[in-house]
């Protein structure tokens, strides 16, 4: 009999953002698949969970590591998959490794708990009924304004995540597009002691954190053209 893949969530930044089950999951595990070294040993050290038969699965060695970890599943070993923060395979590596499972006819087995989208969307007061989650833009300034200016008609709430040091040329690019004609809502650092968030137009926007400088993780959450358009009337 094959083992079982887990997909464990872990904390986006405050460590009491975890389940009792994760952690029996993890403690149980005869393999966890880190994303980072350094990241997974610190979240097993918190929680006091020895040290286990480790593999390391990112965006550099997926699909090579995706073949290794699938070994082990088919050896009978339980395995868990875990990111440096919150969901896996969510806007995270690891969609070879479930793909694979799933070929393989190996259970897959979700291990539910933090995730920054969730969070956002229900503090950024726009309509939630239906939304579109877009993740990340190209980090290429034309064509991400390309990819927003695509967007301009969207009738649902937008989600866009980013890495830390691209959240000023994000809010650059959305001023461009959209200027004072959408609210805009920033989830930052959300469940950490600085969590903050921001609203506003995203040329408001832009040019307060053009001057602070504010550097963090984020999650930037655009009105929808309808919701735009019937607070105006």
């Amino acid at each position: 009999m094959s083992g079982t893949l887990y997909l464990v969530a872990t904390p986006i930044g405050n460590y009491d953002d975890i389940t009792f089950r994760a952690i029996n999951v993890l403690k149980l595990a005869d393999v966890v698949v880190y994303e980072e070294r350094k990241e997974g040993q610190r979240l097993l050290a918190h929680y006091g969970i020895p040290e286990k038969l480790v593999e390391s699965l990112n965006e550099h060695n997926e699909a090579a590591a995706s073949f290794h970890i699938l070994e082990h599943l088919k050896q009978g070993k339980n395995v868990a998959l875990i990111s440096d923060a919150g969901t896996p395979v969510f806007s995270d590596p690891g969609q070879i490794i479930v793909r694979k499972a799933i070929d393989l006819q190996i259970p897959v087995v979700p291990i539910p708990g933090a995730s920054s989208l969730m969070p956002a969307l229900t503090v950024c007061g726009f309509s939630i009924e239906q939304f579109l989650f877009y993740g990340f833009l190209s980090p290429k300034t034309p064509r991400r304004i390309s990819e927003l200016r695509q967007l301009r008609t969207e009738k649902r709430t937008m989600v866009f995540m980013e890495a830390p040091y691209r959240l000023v040329p994000l809010l650059r690019d959305l001023a461009e597009v959209f200027a004072n004609d959408r609210r805009v809502c920033i989830a930052f650092n959300l469940t950490m002691p600085d969590e903050q968030i921001f609203r506003g137009t995203s040329l408001e926007l832009y040019r307060s954190f053009e001057k602070k400088g504010t550097k963090g993780e984020f999650v930037v959450v655009v009105e929808g053209t309808v919701t735009a358009k019937r607070e105006r009337q």
